[in-house]
């Protein structure tokens, strides 16, 4: 029989059996537990031990078998252990999860009545198991697409929603891997001209209890507990292991029309949840090493998450844990990139975000990791660090989000800050000499309204969500036309549908990498709710029976538009090796420069910017008040005159001819 060893971690397959492995610095001793289909089970006490990973050959383990673990060692939370054999634990290393969770006092390994109190009962029928996969695959010389971030346009979208009432989706696959990798699906993305998808969280997460006691669902997935294992309920062709070669037939598909699978990731806290939550896997296994404890009290957990916990990523084996799992989806998954929920918790090894933290370092340095792509939304709890991130990570910017907003609701103030948005928000990157590439400009995503929401709704409607519409962000800089909620007015419907292509539009006219939400091109509405991570029904799903045909035209023209304009798409703004110099010009609507005075007018909405880049130019004229503004054209170097390229006012015409332009109030049009 082949001989043990103690990496890699995890279960794999070896002659007579598996090679099992797993890390505990605080357990006494650590059983194999293997489930017969008729939930028999049999245990493996793992005999080895190699410095503080437990580790042995077991007999009897093949491709499905189902498995967990059980760990003894001292019960005493005050000082941060909380060993219980009684409750089988996932294998943080597991590649595939089968089942569910049944909420009960098994689950938890302390009395909920007294928390001190260790509980007993079996939580061996209530939870779900890890599963051998197969983790063979023939990908038929597949590969990641590298596809420049200057070329990059992300559209942000739920595996689950976006299929689960498409009409040419055969009824059985969708909502599923499967469903997105459907013809009929990829055919909207790539009609669109979006070239990464940015899923969701698809890793295996938990379906808290306190939503089923609800009757809702965890809709998004940022409740993480499999960091390797695709979620299972988003298979369609089975559980026992058959979503991982589900999943990289997805990633093949969408490779093959050319787009990038970018996937949201949850490093920075579990499903495990604080002291009162329940033991389902790290928190069994040794949660000193993987959880951030308070010093001094750890019988509480460090939460700079909101949830509960954070992940320990200044011990080596959670960090560990990290970018084993980022390898493996790169490796054996073929995904092309990461965004980081939460990123700055990630930054925080001694309770401060630090930009050459471990878990950065090792990103930065690590062979297989430093060349995809890696997204940081820049903030947690306890502070905001747009701008604090290495220069070769993008980095979601709320500044754009917040700045275009307050701009085209006619906001007096925000000229100023909506022109360096637009150019890549200078004013952030720039001083630490980093490229316009590392904001990913974004005006709506999953956490907030939808954008006919934002334009439909000047206040949240949560309901639905069972808490008195106490919950979501309330400051949603939203502006309804003057009616709440879906209206026959043609003059509020004109305004809101000009929004929507204002939005858009500016989006896809500005410097950095685009982010689309999801259904924003057909105008997806879910009912002025703004916190919808726990429907997972009608109201997240996309409704493509109600699709705006017009505004989907307007976002392919837009998008098409990014892609025929290198002028667009700054690398830099200066003149570096290798690069035709990049330039901008800021100019008010009668074509001279700016004076100090007229960026402290408050009332002053109007603004004309020139990109150039070699012989490629682009002048966007931007109204965001409340009348039609004369626009004096800016001469061509070469003397060319402008013709119309994009516009969000449909009546907008360009008259070769003329020196000036009428442009309507709330709305641009660019001029190429």
């Amino acid at each position: 029989m082949t001989s043990s060893t103690r990496n890699p971690l995890g279960v794999t397959l070896v002659d007579g059996g598996a090679n099992v492995a797993v890390f505990s610095s605080t357990a006494e001793r650590i059983e194999f537990c293997r489930f017969d289909d008729d939930g028999t089970e049999h245990r493996t006490e793992l005999t080895k031990r190699t410095g503080y990973t437990f580790h042995d050959v077991v007999p009897d383990v093949t491709v499905g078998t189902r498995y967990g673990f059980r760990v003894h060692g001292a019960w005493d939370p005050a000082n941060g252990l909380r060993h219980n054999a009684a409750k089988l634990l996932l294998d943080p290393y597991a590649t595939a999860i089968d089942g569910d969770y049944r909420w009960g006092q098994e689950l938890f390994g302390h009395d909920m009545n007294e928390p001190e109190q260790m509980d007993e009962s079996d939580s061996a029928d209530a939870m779900p198991r890890s599963v051998v996969a197969d983790r063979s695959f023939d990908w038929q010389g597949d590969t990641r697409l590298e596809t420049p971030l200057a070329d990059t346009v992300v559209y942000e979208v739920h595996v689950k929603g976006f299929t689960k009432q498409h009409p040419d989706v055969p009824e059985e696959i969708r909502g599923t891997y499967a469903g997105l990798a459907h013809p009929a699906a990829i055919k909207h993305l790539t009609d669109l001209g979006i070239t990464a998808v940015e899923l969701l969280p698809i890793h295996q997460f938990v379906q808290d209890s306190t939503l089923v006691d609800k009757g809702l669902r965890n809709y998004w997935g940022y409740n993480s507990i499999g960091f390797f294992a695709p979620h299972n309920e988003y298979s369609a062709s089975g559980t026992a292991g058959q979503q991982v070669a589900e999943f990289k037939e997805m990633v093949k598909a969408l490779h093959a029309a050319g787009l990038e699978v970018i996937l949201d990731v949850v490093y920075n806290h579990t499903a495990e949840g604080n002291h009162m939550g329940p033991t389902l896997s790290f928190k069994g296994l040794d949660n000193q090493s993987y959880y951030r404890l308070v010093e001094g009290d750890e019988a509480n957990y460090f939460d700079t998450t909101g949830t509960g916990n954070s992940l320990n990523v200044s011990h080596p084996t959670a960090l560990g844990l990290i970018t084993d799992s980022l390898r493996y989806w790169v490796e054996e998954m073929h995904v092309d990139g990461f965004r980081f929920d939460l990123a700055t918790t990630l930054t925080r090894q001694d309770g401060e975000a630090e930009k050459h933290s471990a878990f950065l370092d090792i990103i930065h340095q690590d062979p297989v990791l430093r060349d995809v792509k890696m997204i940081a939304e820049p903030w947690d709890t306890a502070g905001y660090q747009v701008g604090g991130f290495p220069a070769d990570w993008s980095e979601w910017n709320g500044k754009y989000r917040d700045d275009l907003r307050s701009f085209w609701r006619g906001d007096e103030g925000t000229l100023g800050d909506a022109v360096q948005r637009v150019l890549g928000s200078p004013d952030v990157y720039e001083g630490s000499r980093r490229s316009p590439l590392c904001s990913v400009d974004f005006v709506t995503a999953h956490d907030g309204f939808t954008l006919a929401d934002l334009t439909m709704y000047a206040e949240k409607h949560n309901e639905a969500n069972g808490e008195d519409n106490n919950d979501g962000e309330s400051n949603n800089t939203s502006f309804n036309g003057g009616i709440e909620g879906p209206t026959d007015d043609e003059s509020v419907n004109d305004y809101r549908n000009r929004q929507r292509r204002n939005f858009l539009g500016t989006l896809l006219l500005s410097a950095g990498v685009p982010m689309i939400l999801g259904g924003d091109e057909i105008a997806r509405s879910q009912g002025g709710n703004n916190n919808a991570y726990c429907q997972d029904d009608e109201i997240s799903w996309f409704d493509w029976a109600a699709a705006d045909e017009d505004l989907l035209a307007f976002t392919t023209a837009a998008i098409a538009f990014r892609k025929q304009h290198v002028a667009l798409r700054p690398e830099w703004y200066r003149t570096a090796p290798g690069l035709s110099p990049s330039t901008v010009s800021v100019l008010r609507a009668d074509a001279n420069d700016f004076e100090d005075g007229d960026w402290t007018d408050g009332g002053n909405r109007a603004v004309i910017l020139v990109l150039e880049q070699g012989d490629d130019s682009v002048a966007v004229l931007m109204n965001a008040s409340e009348t039609t503004v004369e626009f004096t054209l800016p001469e061509r170097a070469d003397g060319r005159p402008w013709s119309l390229g994009l516009s969000s006012d449909p009546d907008q015409a360009v008259d070769g001819e003329a020196t000036t332009l009428l442009v309507r109030d709330a709305s641009f049009t660019a001029l190429q």
